[in-house]
């Protein structure tokens, strides 16, 4: 998934300048190297509005499925019985992590430091999307010799919330999506699946 990841942000580099430049030339701008360009507006703002509608999927979808359940689908807990997850740590236990032995506050941030993480990510690329955003904004207006916004009045530019929703709705449906699917369809050998034989009813995997 790494490498993957690193193939697509490179293509994506590579597409998008070369989109970007020639945008330039019709505007009788100048055209940028790759240097300039991954510290553009243009490149930060693409990137991270696709960050941040990932990460808000995974967080919410980690603190939904902690009290809310789906019957019958392999992404929920089982309603009917205690799950291994509920359980209380054991700082008794062998290789426990040392958060576990430790105890106090320091257990308790390691108890959800699964979601703490995926919304710090959140936050995060939503800030940086936010920023490139504006900034390839402003150098927009600026070709057009038109005022620029400031940071807090972009945040009321219809632009900076387009393409954060148009974002976040697909990944909704996609989350959606595989809850309802997984309930009556299979794939063998797939964490994400239930057993091939299992009921239609049968929760988790």
């Amino acid at each position: 998934m790494f490498l993957l990841f690193v193939f697509s942000i490179v293509g994506q580099a590579i597409t998008e300048l070369k989109q970007h430049n020639e945008e330039m030339i019709e505007k009788n701008a100048a055209t940028i190297t790759m240097n300039v360009y991954l510290t553009s507006g243009h490149f930060l703002q693409a990137t991270f509005e696709n960050w941040e509608s990932e990460f808000l999927q995974m967080a919410l979808f980690v603190i939904l499925s902690m009290f809310l359940f789906q019957k019958g689908s392999a992404e929920s807990k089982d309603p009917d019985n205690e799950e291994d997850v509920n359980r209380e740590p054991d700082p008794q236990k062998k290789d426990a992590p040392w958060p576990v032995k430790k105890g106090g506050w320091i257990l308790g941030i390691y108890r959800h430091s699964l979601c703490y993480a995926l919304t710090i990510l959140f936050i995060l690329s939503f800030s940086l999307h936010w920023y490139g955003s504006l900034k390839d904004y402003n150098e927009q207006r600026q070709l057009n010799h038109k005022p620029t916004e400031t940071a807090v009045e972009y945040l009321s530019n219809s632009r900076f919330w387009f393409e954060s929703f148009q974002n976040w709705e697909s990944e909704f449906l996609s989350l959606f999506a595989i809850i309802i699917l997984s309930i009556f369809l299979w794939e063998q050998g797939s964490p994400q699946s239930k057993p091939v034989d299992a009921a239609h009813s049968e929760t988790g995997g």
